[in-house]
């Protein structure tokens, strides 16, 4: 009798507990796997196939040396993301994240799409060409390991209940729009862009929570866009601007974008397949797409 009791009264115990130990599951930043779990959770969602939509907004400025900085637009933009698992012999269990995005450059006046735009140094009036990229996909998954076998650790600060995560990103490479002589006369595509991640260390180390939602700043030091047509004229443009998931999706986006989608962009309402294979777009490659069809419908 004596031993059915103990028994009896582990099990009582263990019934109790489970509950408990369950609530206070948390992902362990020390280990590779749920550090990479706790990235996932930043970027989208551990639920495979699960539409998750970040929104942003801001300004962009020009800095020309020897004058005063111009606000010449606000901004809107979205991005629709999914993630979904895959497997590694050797690596483990990994993620890959594929995602399609758009943004809108606005009037900082009413807040409208802005279609045609004046050149305050040239005085043209050109049509403004806004970013839509698809896809936007991460070009390989990624594991708790690296290929040379080194564990993954997510980037992150905790501080007073709050996880902060930086990500610069400096981006040189071959101008899409340039010719086949850049490494003899420059004009490598120089930017950098700056992603600061903030989100409740609760909800990104609590294991029972597929998102984290978090919040974004987004810093964007970039040339003159195409369409500016400013034909090699000194300066750059500073973008800024912040942002969060969205828990309700597309439908919580403002209505200035959800109108632009529905008019003229109606793929943006879920993310690519997760085998999507696609190259990615830039704001480089697209335009050049647009221009060269504008250049052979003209020739037709």
């Amino acid at each position: 009798m004596k031993t059915r009791s103990i028994v009896l009264a582990t099990l009582a115990a263990a019934m109790l507990a489970g509950p408990a130990l369950a609530q206070s599951k948390r992902l362990n930043l020390d280990n590779p796997a749920d550090s990479l779990e706790a990235y996932r959770k930043m970027q989208c969602s551990r639920v495979d196939g699960e539409a998750v939509v970040y929104h942003w907004m801001g300004e962009v400025y020009s800095r020309v040396e020897g004058e005063p900085d111009k606000h010449l637009f606000d901004l809107q933009g979205m991005n629709v993301r999914q993630c979904v698992s895959v497997n590694d012999p050797k690596r483990g269990k990994g993620f890959r994240q594929v995602s399609r995005e758009l943004m809108f450059y606005t009037d900082p006046k009413t807040g409208e799409i802005i279609r045609q735009w004046q050149n305050p140094w040239t005085g043209k009036t050109l049509e403004v060409v806004h970013v839509a990229n698809d896809p936007v996909n991460m070009r390989a998954p990624m594991f708790p390991t690296d290929s040379e076998g080194k564990p993954y650790r997510l980037p992150v600060r905790i501080q007073n209940g709050r996880a902060f995560m930086p990500a610069v990103v400096p981006l040189w490479y071959i101008n899409p729009l340039g010719g086949d002589y850049q490494a003899y006369v420059g004009n490598q595509y120089h930017s950098m862009e700056i992603f600061d991640f903030v989100v409740d260390e609760a909800d990104l180390l609590d294991a029972r929570k597929p998102r984290a939602n978090p919040s974004i700043a987004w810093v964007r030091m970039s040339p003159w866009l195409p369409f500016m047509e400013m034909t090699g004229r000194g300066g750059i443009l500073v973008f800024n601007a912040v942002g969060q998931t969205l828990p309700g999706g597309i439908k919580d986006l403002p209505k200035v974008i959800t109108d632009e989608i529905a008019a003229r962009y109606p793929e943006y309402t879920a993310p690519p397949p997760g085998d999507d294979a696609r190259p990615n777009e830039t704001s480089w490659t697209y335009f050049k797409k647009r221009a060269d069809a504008k250049k052979a419908g003209a020739a037709k």
